[in-house]
């Protein structure tokens, strides 16, 4: 690792953490995984439980990842362990909500770790909005939630500025702001090299201008979750205490349990919990709950006119019947067919996935189901993986873990004989890996090529 800047050791030990630099500079990153609670788990040997998150583990080791096609089926997300406590939090928050499906943004989202352990712990029937503002980012954000397979998730490629114009929509707002990355220093070298105060206070006046947008979004009544990767006070206590000042927000307690060694807020008055590096099990992280003054509402359901409109393919093409008996509870979704793509999307939330649209790009909303080319209706990857999908509505081909891997390289598999001829859903592990298309003389791969595995194993 990288030697740590002066300064940064100097900041360190002004604000009360003088041993933090020898335990970054000492002390490995740990491996964690957490479980996706609609699909079936995995087992890995010498595993032990995240004490915040019942669905999360440390590993021993670090395997490969990548060439375990239980990961590519969004069975379970590497995540690092202390940004499982987003979570925790979560699952608080809802029991302090009116009991209804909830509408949560996850304002800087990717990779979307966050966004999936949420929507995990959410109400049925909740809607999540993760947002992303660089591109490149954002479709990694895309594929991570396609493969998780929450049908009540849309994407979006945006600017806080915009998202400020859906005004008092969401009950929680996640914002884990862009920062110095203090906490990444144990494990990114970057981290390091790119340190300075000048980056600090870029970082803390940047912070202020996102949660100053995202505050015109939250509900009255609801909560901004503000976390970030970093351990200075300018970027994570003082934040927090300009937040509250300056839009008369409360500082919410999160229970928590001693055993957990999470740390207190330094030198503030609010509800903040530090997670340290040598102190708590996990990579750094600053997480602090604001409830915004008033009242929620019992309702989220959307008024008449946008529930009408929601349920018609207005504009679009005919949705092809047999569609219906794709999805395990069709009556849930509003079916759309538009521009050769038909989607299925919670019929309940057609109205904010409309206003979604009409403030940032939409990348990614509902169950995209199959394209339309001609006369073919291609199945779409992000059928296989979402737990929407009626299982038994397509032929099932069960496949071993070499043959599996073939498949995600891009390869198309061999078939057991007598296999019927049409789409086939591949299976490993019990689980859906993705389609194929059986034509008697060959089986095509209808793997996303921009997805498929590069090295080999």
């Amino acid at each position: 690792m990288s030697q740590l800047p002066e300064r940064f050791v100097s900041l360190m030990d002004r604000i009360g953490l003088p041993g933090l630099p020898d335990a970054l500079a000492e002390g490995s990153p740990e491996v964690s995984v957490r479980f996706n609670r609609g699909k079936l788990p995995c087992q890995f040997d010498g595993a032990v439980p995240v004490p915040w998150c019942d669905r999360g583990i440390y590993l021993p080791s670090r395997p490969s990842f990548t060439l375990d096609p239980a990961f590519h089926q969004g069975r379970y997300y590497v995540q690092e362990a202390a940004s499982m406590f987003h979570a925790a939090v979560v699952e608080h928050l809802v029991t302090l909500l009116p009991p209804r499906p909830l509408r949560v943004l996850d304002a800087c989202a990717a990779p979307g770790g966050k966004t999936t352990a949420v929507a995990d712990v959410l109400p049925e029937g909740s809607l999540v909005v993760a947002n992303e503002y660089v591109p490149s980012r954002a479709a990694v954000l895309r594929e991570n939630i396609i493969k998780w397979g929450d049908p009540g998730m849309i994407v979006t490629r945006g600017d806080t500025a915009s998202l400020s114009r859906l005004r008092d929509t969401f009950d929680i707002i996640v914002a884990d702001v862009p920062c110095s990355g203090e906490g990444m220093m144990r494990k990114d070298p970057e981290a390091v090299a790119q340190w300075s105060e000048g980056l600090v206070a870029e970082c803390a006046a940047r912070q202020r201008e996102i949660t100053a947008n995202l505050w015109k979004a939250l509900c009255p009544g609801g909560f901004l979750i503000y976390s970030t990767c970093t351990f200075n006070r300018s970027e994570n206590e003082e934040n927090v205490a300009h937040i509250i000042d300056s839009f008369g927000g409360e500082s919410v307690e999160i229970p928590v349990e001693p055993s957990w060694a999470i740390s207190p807020g330094i030198d503030t008055p609010h509800h903040c919990y530090r997670f340290i590096p040598g102190v708590t099990r996990g990579e750094g992280l600053f997480v602090s709950v604001i409830r915004k003054p008033g009242s929620p509402s019992l309702s989220t359901v959307p008024s008449r006119k946008e529930k009408k409109q929601g349920r018609r393919s207005k504009g679009g093409d005919a949705v092809p019947p047999q569609v219906m008996e794709w999805l395990g509870c069709p009556e849930r979704f509003a079916i759309t067919s538009a521009s050769g793509r038909i989607t299925a999307f919670p019929a309940e939330h057609a109205g904010l996935l409309k206003a979604v649209g009409e403030a940032v790009d939409v990348i990614h909303e509902g169950v995209t189901l199959a394209t339309v080319k001609g006369r073919d209706i291609i199945l779409a990857h992000a059928l296989a993986m979402s737990t929407a999908l009626r299982r038994g509505a397509f032929p099932e081909v069960e496949v071993d873990r070499d043959t599996a891997l073939r498949y995600l390289h891009g390869e198309a598999p061999v078939l057991p004989s007598g296999s019927p001829r049409g789409y086939l859903l591949l299976t490993f592990g019990s689980s859906p890996l993705g389609w194929v298309k059986n034509l008697g003389s060959r089986c095509n791969s209808l793997y996303p090529q921009p997805w498929r595995i590069r090295i080999k194993g």
